[in-house]
């Protein structure tokens, strides 16, 4: 409870902060205009990704917290990157997988294949940091390749879900809750707690999470799912073959598209929400 205050009062105070940026000159590179025509800014990113990734470094275990720092911190950067130079027009096509490798055949890297490569590595070495010195060699190298997989997956499928106001961050606090339990519980009350705390504002349309907020928190959540000794490792293996086959299928399918024709999802989606 302790950390899920703390968390919930990181952001707020960021929040603060971050709208008094917003009326500076300096803020208006985080300037953008939602789906629904409205003027917001992009800092309730940062903000999370400091309040998650700090508060996520106190509550973790030992033997995880450098993890937590690396992944968080990594992860917020690279996506800030992304937020801020991507949107630049000369990226405007270099959007999904498919866009970034078109780019690369083009001879250019674009600021979403430099966000890529920098949550892939933050979660090569969480898997180093967190590895067991005493597992075969082969087990070993299983576990580190569900590590980084879940790490740099659900930093990205959250991402991919924060494409409508709180949707993001109604996730982070729902996967945050469900994994509270366990000697490794304590890595998402915090994270939990910040994204309680920028929901409202999220929700209101006052802000957006960006690539910034919304992979920080996917890379800790994901690190959570990776450590959990109550997680046994055929169903590490079950959640990075879901979230994978999920971000295929958002190269082909709209999840906006599919919350709003599923009953019970939709409300969800929808719950807080202004109308458009």
């Amino acid at each position: 409870m302790a950390l899920l205050l703390a968390g919930t009062a990181a952001s707020r105070a960021g929040l603060a902060v971050a709208y008094r940026l917003a009326g500076e000159p300096a803020g208006g590179r985080w300037q953008r205009t939602n789906y629904a025509g409205r003027a917001l800014t992009l800092l309730g990113g940062p903000v999370l990704a400091a309040a998650a990734t700090g508060t996520a470094v106190a509550g973790a275990p030992a033997g995880t917290r450098l993890a937590a720092a690396v992944v968080g911190t990594v992860a917020g950067l690279v996506g800030g990157y992304d937020d801020v130079v991507g949107a630049r027009p000369e990226q405007a096509r270099d959007k999904g997988l498919a866009g970034h490798l078109r780019a690369l055949r083009a001879g250019r890297v674009s600021a979403g294949a430099v966000k890529v490569a920098g949550i892939g590595a933050a979660a090569a070495v969480a898997a180093l940091l967190t590895r067991d010195p005493r597992a075969p060699l082969t087990v070993a190298l299983g576990d580190a390749v569900l590590t980084t997989g879940l790490v740099a997956g659900t930093a990205n499928l959250v991402n991919l879900l924060d494409l409508r106001p709180g949707r993001a961050a109604k996730t982070t606090v729902l996967a945050a809750a469900a994994t509270l339990g366990g000697p490794a519980g304590g890595l998402v009350a915090g994270p939990l707690g910040a994204a309680l705390g920028v929901l409202p504002d999220d929700l209101g349309e006052r802000l957006m999470l960006g690539d910034c907020g919304a992979n920080a928190a996917g890379a800790l959540l994901g690190l959570r799912l990776a450590v959990g000794p109550e997680s046994g490792r055929g169903r590490r293996w079950a959640l990075l073959a879901g979230i994978t086959g999920l971000t295929l299928a958002s190269e082909r399918v709209s999840f906006t598209r599919v919350i709003e024709a599923t009953p019970g999802l939709r409300e969800v989606d929808r719950l807080g929400r202004r109308r458009a």
